[in-house]
């Protein structure tokens, strides 16, 4: 990647403006991919924390310092973090998970990430009710997992399990890169 052009992502990410987000993902994904496979050998894992890993870039991008690391070290950093935690906390828990086949999402066009394609309401009516409904009640009616598990009644394991599962179907619909945007915009 050339300086000129991590400059200028550099810059995008102190204005919080969303375009840098598709860089990143654009220029970054493949390697940061591979961070994360590393640490927890699983293709669908791995994709899992990249995704998380874009989103804590987004919130903590006010607290890059470009005289500190270089800008991929940072994403390496938080990626190889998020590998780690995300390892650990797999390994603590005994339930099983549904195991879902994910389609590779590296071949994602431009168009498909950009935020003005997205119109989730619509999509939403795609996924089963119980997931619609914890994901409506999450993003759109902005509860916390502990409110919309009192409010709907569903213990919080319960909700915890149905977003990420829902996560996941919306993630089938629109590709990964799109559903970090979706998520960054509902923030």
């Amino acid at each position: 990647m050339s300086k000129l052009l991590e400059n200028h992502i550099v810059e995008l990410l102190e204005e919080r403006n969303e375009k840098a987000m598709s860089l990143l993902y654009d220029n970054y994904a493949d390697t940061l991919f591979g961070v994360a496979y590393k640490v927890v050998k699983d293709e669908e894992l791995a994709q899992d924390v990249v995704q998380e890993s874009f989103i804590k870039i987004w919130k903590k991008s006010d607290s890059y310092d470009a005289s500190k690391a270089k800008l991929f070290t940072w994403l390496f950093r938080i990626t190889r973090n998020t590998a780690i935690d995300k390892l650990r906390s797999v390994s603590t828990k005994t339930d099983k998970e549904i195991q879902i086949d994910v389609s590779d999402v590296y071949n994602v066009g431009e168009q498909s990430i950009r935020p003005e394609f997205l119109d989730v309401k619509e999509h939403l009516d795609k996924i089963e009710e119980k997931y619609r409904i914890v994901l409506e009640a999450l993003f759109f009616e902005g509860m916390t997992q502990q409110e919309a598990s009192e409010e709907l009644d569903i213990p919080l394991g319960t909700i915890k399990s149905r977003l990420k599962i829902g996560l996941r179907e919306m993630r089938k619909i629109y590709g990964a890169p799109a559903l970090v945007l979706f998520i960054i915009s509902m923030l």
